[in-house]
């Protein structure tokens, strides 16, 4: 058998000391937050390609329109923005390119693919209905322009005097105070 006093200092031995577990820790954390910049990298190389992929249909908006503000965006998320309200991001896997609209109502997501092609085709056609939005605004009929109204003469109202409303609230108080002193005498006798 063994003795039990060596057995525990061969317990003591073996646990490992704090500072080891410390140094651990943070080569532990170190590779993580390695890999989360290679992903984040990644994602900043997806939506890079898939913005060259889309070069060829911003040229062909006209200048003079200036709906679209394309740019990607490095913070916590990499995006790349189509206009105020529409985006591509990366799904959960970092592999899947997301295109979704801000609402009123929340997000919603107009295409999700693998494939660049289909995310181009899906941001082509919100182009052109964006476009056309545009297009109907600015034909938009004006209202017929009416005659200005016959101004009206503004008549200021009277004012009552403030010293007659003022001294005739110090009466009205004073004689509120005498009654009440008043009947504070009579309840004593």
């Amino acid at each position: 058998m063994s003795d039990p006093q060596n057995t525990g200092s061969e317990a003591r031995e073996m646990r490992p000391t704090l500072r080891e577990a410390l140094r651990r820790a943070r080569i532990e954390a170190a590779d993580r937050t390695g890999v989360v910049v290679e992903l984040r990298d990644a994602e900043v190389a997806r939506l890079e390609i898939l913005n060259d992929a889309l070069e060829p249909l911003f040229a062909q908006v006209p200048d003079k329109v200036d709906l679209f503000d394309r740019g990607i965006s490095q913070g916590e998320t990499p995006r790349l923005w189509i206009d105020v309200v529409a985006h591509v991001l990366m799904g959960r896997d970092k592999r899947i390119y997301r295109f979704v609209q801000d609402t009123r109502f929340g997000r919603i997501v107009l295409a999700e693919s693998h494939d660049v092609a289909a995310i181009v085709d899906a941001v082509t056609d919100y182009v052109a209905r964006r476009l056309i939005e545009r297009e109907h605004a600015m034909v938009a009929t004006p209202l017929p322009v009416a005659e200005p109204p016959t101004p009206v003469p503004v008549v200021a109202p009277k004012r009552r005097g403030g010293i007659v409303m003022f001294v005739f609230g110090f009466v009205m108080g004073a004689l509120a105070l005498f009654g009440l002193a008043l009947f504070a005498s009579l309840q004593n006798y």
